[in-house]
């Protein structure tokens, strides 16, 4: 895929992606905002772009009618390039359940400009922003609904490396009870070959 500078994009889509732009998490701490993104030239293609084994490029960036126009209805599509990563962790988590794992649409990559995030009451910072995050509603024919299977595939995950956060089981503020919630944090990706400056 190629990879593009998003400092580089029409200001339609920088105003949407919002590359290198601070935001706050739940916690006040302050992370940048990607600013390499692999662009995706249709979403055909993004349906046939193998990430892994078991998962395309198109599961990890499903998003519903909430997400910006400039990102949802025209080509190209734009994707932070830690999504890669994130398929890797995907797949582990996949190999240990022996099963097909299932993401939420909108529960991959989804921009700062996707109004289920501008309708949050803070506006604060999601690791989704990063395509480093995903919430999963369902492994092999298990709905993830309810405690016991949360906190059971939660385990597993947390079982890969202390690098992944799972989200509790719960139905406050930071919880999950309809989906296990794992993600790598704000991963920022530099491809080799491009500059910061």
């Amino acid at each position: 895929m190629k990879i593009v500078d998003a400092l580089s994009l029409p200001a339609t889509q920088r105003d949407c992606l919002r590359p290198g732009e601070m935001l706050r998490d739940a916690r006040g701490e302050t992370h940048r905002l990607p600013r390499f993104f692999y662009e995706v030239p249709s979403w055909n293609e993004a349906k046939q772009f193998q990430l892994t084994a078991n998962f395309t490029l198109a599961e990890l960036i499903l998003v519903d009618c909430r997400e910006a126009r400039a990102l949802f209805r025209q080509a190209p599509l734009f994707v932070p390039c830690a999504v890669t990563i994130l398929a890797r962790y995907l797949q582990q988590f996949r190999n240990r359940v022996d099963g097909p794992v299932f993401i939420s649409a909108n529960g991959g990559y989804r921009s700062p400009a996707h109004q289920w995030d501008r309708a949050r009451p803070d506006g604060r910072a999601s690791a989704h922003h990063w395509a480093a995050a995903a919430d999963i509603y369902r492994v092999g024919d298990t709905w993830l609904d309810a405690r016991e299977p949360i906190e059971r595939y939660a385990r597993v995950a947390q079982g890969i490396g202390p690098e992944i956060f799972v989200r509790s089981f719960g139905h406050g503020p930071g919880e999950t009870d309809d989906h296990l919630h794992l993600d790598l944090g704000f991963l920022t990706v530099i491809p080799h070959g491009w500059s910061e400056a």
